[in-house]
């Protein structure tokens, strides 16, 4: 086990913690994703889109800066047998993988960080069932991709 991917994790996660924690006790608001950007695209909320468009801009620039101070992209681009691993599809796998992600948030009212974070932390019954919903759909995607016809071994 890779002590320092460890240690990035940990700290990534409570990272992403202590920021939802932050705009909860400030805004009074759940970081969830697809909210936060479904509110900035097409609710717009009056007096909403200026935290909503800092949120988003973090969420990019925080990864974007580590990168350009040399700390790398993470394990998501690392050579194969890597934790993650290259990318098994093209960008039109992708791109059809984020469409259908971002339909399944819309149906499920939420993401893994408006549920699996910020519900989970509430005790929410709501967000325990879509999150184990979506640990359940991950687990048979990638039994299904490593054991069928043209999965990777």
């Amino acid at each position: 086990m890779d002590t320092m991917a460890s240690l990035q994790g940990l700290i990534g996660g409570v990272l992403i913690g202590l920021s939802a924690v932050w705009l909860m006790a400030t805004l009074g608001r759940i970081a969830g994703i697809s909210g936060i950007l479904s509110g900035l695209l097409w609710e717009r909320p009056a007096g909403d889109t200026a935290w909503r468009l800092a949120f988003l801009v973090g969420l990019i620039s925080g990864p974007s800066l580590v990168m350009l101070a040399g700390g790398g992209a993470g394990n998501v681009v690392a050579e194969p047998g890597a934790v993650i691993g290259a990318p098994v599809g093209g960008v039109t796998t992708m791109l059809v993988a984020g469409l259908l992600v971002g339909l399944g948030t819309g149906i499920g009212s939420g993401c893994t960080s408006g549920h699996g974070v910020c519900g989970m932390a509430r005790l929410s019954p709501r967000s325990l069932a879509a999150t184990v919903t979506f640990v359940a759909v991950a687990m048979a995607t990638v039994y299904v991709v490593r054991h069928f016809p043209g999965g990777t071994p």
